[in-house]
């Protein structure tokens, strides 16, 4: 779409039968932009590289037919993740959870863990003078050597029920925090010499709705200043205290309870963007005394096709750029201001 007017410019799309694919309303990863190139991931592993200009197809993949995918039972939700001419894709193949594909040419460059995939985006971290791709898989998280998918560490992370994280691994400084909608938060130390990791403390409530420390389900929490700040299982919005993950607050006026309840985090400055699933935009300050909010202006209205509960949810993360808000539902698409007056 044009940014200036959402004129559209160009589409691409192709036929495909979800299955037994839970909620069947369209992508789940957001579109990975780079080099000019878009490399889209569709619910059931159909893969696209293409110019992000024109829409023309540089190459594709049927990732679900080449790597006999385990499907997961909302299907493939992370983004693909660029790691120099690699792309990084977690799809659950078998005994080929983390697949690399040259980013240029769509070739295999390799493929690491016999895991169950879940739906997280990797993160890059440094350890020593080494990265180190970090995954969270349906069974572990585990660092692999980005260039050939050698696994550094693993830290076995069995879910109680299924496997149902979302949030992408959230990192500050030499720790990385993880979140689940059923298995609670898990705080791991990265060893800054080498490739290493050791658990600080793993804290998990009784079920998903008598909780202590943060039990997300879709959103990714905020780190900063060694506090952690997210939204629980059914909608409230915590911080904890990071190297002990005692609760510090909680605050139920962010966005309404109910299970699922999600609210999307970015920074800007000294305050934080809140994005919630009424399609509300919220700007507030988080620190560890509590929540403050600021503003609060309608963008969308709530869709029904991710969820009919409570009238529809607005579940997309927004984008943020050139002083504008980019949100969408599944009806429509709509750019505001945020420009001070």
């Amino acid at each position: 779409f044009e940014e200036q007017t959402g004129k559209p410019l160009w589409t691409h799309a192709y036929p495909t039968k979800y299955g037994r694919v839970g909620y069947p309303a369209g992508p789940r990863a957001s579109v990975t932009i780079q080099d000019g190139r878009a490399y889209a991931i569709g619910t059931t592993g159909r893969f696209h590289c293409l110019d992000a200009e024109t829409g023309k197809v540089h190459w594709e993949k049927d990732l679900e037919k080449l790597y006999d995918i385990q499907m997961p039972i909302w299907g493939i939700a992370g983004s693909p993740f660029i790691v120099d001419n690699l792309v990084i894709l977690h799809i659950g193949g078998k005994g080929k959870c983390i697949l690399a594909l040259d980013r240029n040419t769509g070739d295999e460059k390799w493929t690491a863990l016999d895991d169950r995939a879940q739906y997280t985006t990797p993160v890059l971290v440094k350890q020593g003078e080494q990265a180190v791709l970090v995954v969270w898989t349906g069974d572990s998280v585990s660092g692999l050597a980005p260039a050939d998918g050698k696994v550094l560490w693993r830290y076995d992370w069995k879910p109680r029920n299924m496997p149902i994280g979302v949030a992408t691994p959230v990192v500050e400084k030499d720790q990385i925090f993880f979140t689940s909608f059923y298995d609670g938060s898990l705080m791991l130390k990265l060893a800054q010499d080498k490739p290493a990791v050791e658990k600080v403390w793993q804290i998990v409530g009784r079920n998903e709705i008598d909780t202590d420390a943060l039990q997300s389900i879709i959103s990714t929490p905020v780190v900063e200043g060694g506090h952690v700040y997210g939204v629980d299982s059914y909608g409230q919005l915590r911080g904890l205290d990071g190297a002990t993950g005692k609760r510090l607050w909680e605050n139920l006026t962010a966005v309404p309870k109910a299970r699922w309840s999600t609210i999307h985090f970015v920074k800007n400055g000294d305050k934080y963007w809140l994005f919630n699933e009424r399609g509300e935009l919220i700007i507030a300050q988080l620190a560890p005394t509590g929540y403050t909010e600021i503003s609060r202006a309608k963008l969308l209205e709530p869709t029904m096709d991710q969820l009919r509960q409570r009238g529809g949810v607005c579940w997309s993360h927004p984008a943020y750029a050139n002083k504008c808000v980019f949100a969408r539902s599944d009806k429509e698409l709509v750019c505001a201001s945020l420009e001070a007056k």
